[in-house]
């Protein structure tokens, strides 16, 4: 598979748990700050995105897009669209989830935007890793009991047909809309592999470390 790692500038502490999602062969992009991320977990970035508000802009030799300050997409969204350009069909994001609840949410939907491009996308910070299981990518999100606890947040519509097996709370051809959630912070048995099915829509699959 095609992968492409792209680095936020929120701090990453698990440096051990996220080397678990990083290849020698991934492309990997520096999102402005993200470049500090980078030099931490000792990459040396492929490609170097910002508008470098919050880091200075580096000189190296390594390709930069210079993005204007005042633009519609983030610095994220822009990577997140650049490597779509550049025909990775898996994209990984480090350091996008932090204090900033709005940076936070828009990072989240750019897993929307992945979906809509048929590219396999996930997020993963210090304590979870989150991923759309549904329309346009798999129906099947399995989860095993490595992970203390998972939610299954509906974000858009309706999620119909969802299935949830081997875990603490069971659930057989449930409806979640994003005004009833009840299908957040769920336990897998030990000793199992839990495993959520959706037959109509989408919804974020969030597996808490």
């Amino acid at each position: 598979m095609n992968k492409c790692i792209i680095v936020g500038g929120v701090s990453i502490n698990r440096t051990d748990l996220i080397y678990k999602y990083i290849d020698e062969s991934d492309f990997v992009i520096a999102c402005d700050s993200g470049i500090e991320n980078c030099n931490a977990l000792g990459i040396k970035p492929d490609l170097i995105i910002g508008d470098f508000d919050s880091h200075k802009k580096p000189d190296t030799d390594i390709e930069t897009i210079t993005l204007p300050v005042v633009k519609d997409d983030t610095d994220t969204m822009f990577a997140a669209k650049e490597a779509v350009k550049r025909g990775f069909d898996e994209i990984v994001l480090l350091g996008a989830v932090g204090d900033r609840i709005d940076h936070t949410l828009a990072n989240v939907y750019i897993l929307s935007y992945l979906n809509n491009e048929g590219v396999k996308g996930m997020i993963v910070d210090d304590y979870s890793e989150m991923l759309l299981i549904g329309e346009n990518g798999e129906n099947i999100g399995q989860i095993s009991d490595d992970y203390k606890y998972f939610s299954l947040i509906c974000l858009e519509g309706e999620v119909e047909g969802v299935t949830i097996k081997n875990a603490k709370y069971t659930l057989d051809n449930g409806v979640i809309t994003p005004n009833h959630q009840y299908a957040t912070s769920n336990e897998v048995l030990p000793g199992k592999v839990a495993e959520v099915t959706i037959k109509k829509g989408r919804a974020l699959l969030v597996k808490v470390f």
